[in-house]
């Protein structure tokens, strides 16, 4: 991971090619119910990924979620933890791969297939993905006998619309949410009841040129009319990914969230 960047599919998500992959999965009219039935099931399960365990050799005390971005893997997003372990010695990171296979970006994964990108597709593909992730969330914090203010989430792009879709939607608050290069969907059906309101940490980069800038100031603004607590960190000059300055901030927010919620 070069300039301890995270980068979607090992590279960048180039909009023409998502547009391209958009419009070629746009379903044609009288689609077969067993197909859809077929994509129900395949959202349904998360896939096993990659993991590191607490470095202090003893049990969790808390998790860090890791969620990747189209086209990538939780074996990509795991190259953030090493970054963060010593100032989490106690926690365990998991970085599991979304359901489905990505058929483009290097043959990653993929949480929801993209069939467009206004406000609405959006928020349905996060709807649609986001109980495979709230089950796997409830699998873990039974396993390891945690709470949610044990758990952090961290996405980045597709990942960071699934950590805020799944994570202002739990019943109880994980410790925080941290969200690199992507933004919030499905704000609309959060504006009359939000079930829990983290502290959320935002990270983008002035030349993304997948995911504008302009998505973090928009996602800060329904956050925070939402009574979302909202930090944020810009970074100039950086692209689609995550640059070291970045990855200290992510880490610092996630400590001092998991500090508080032990006190």
């Amino acid at each position: 991971m070069a300039h301890a960047e995270l980068r979607c599919g090992g590279g960048l998500e180039m909009r023409g090619r998502l547009s391209t992959y958009a419009a070629s999965q746009s379903l044609p009219p009288g689609r077969a119910p067993c197909a859809a039935e077929a994509e129900r099931r395949s959202l349904s399960k998360i896939v096993n990924g990659a993991s590191l365990q607490p470095r202090s050799g003893g049990a969790p005390k808390n998790i860090v979620l890791l969620l990747h971005g189209f086209g990538s893997s939780g074996s990509d997003m795991i190259s953030l933890a090493p970054q963060w372990q010593e100032a989490l010695p106690d926690t365990l990171f998991l970085a599991p791969h979304a359901p489905q296979r990505c058929s483009i970006m290097g043959g990653g994964y993929q949480w929801w297939g993209l069939s467009g990108f206004a406000p609405a597709a959006l928020a349905a593909g996060a709807a649609s993905a986001a109980p495979a992730i709230d089950a796997f969330i409830d699998r873990k914090l039974a396993q390891y006998d945690l709470s949610e203010a044990d758990l952090a989430l961290v996405g980045f792009s597709q990942g960071t619309m699934m950590a805020l879709q799944v994570g202002l939607r739990r019943p109880r608050a994980v410790a925080a949410i941290v969200g690199y290069s992507g933004m919030l969907a499905g704000a609309a059906d959060l504006a009359h009841h939000v079930p829990s309101k983290p502290p959320v940490l935002l990270v983008h980069g002035t030349a993304d040129p997948v995911v504008p800038i302009a998505a973090l100031h928009m996602s800060e603004s329904q956050l925070k009319r939402l009574g979302v607590e909202v930090e944020t960190h810009i970074s100039y000059g950086v692209a689609h990914s995550v640059d070291p300055v970045g990855l200290r901030t992510g880490r610092d927010f996630v400590t001092g969230a998991f500090a508080k919620s032990c006190g």
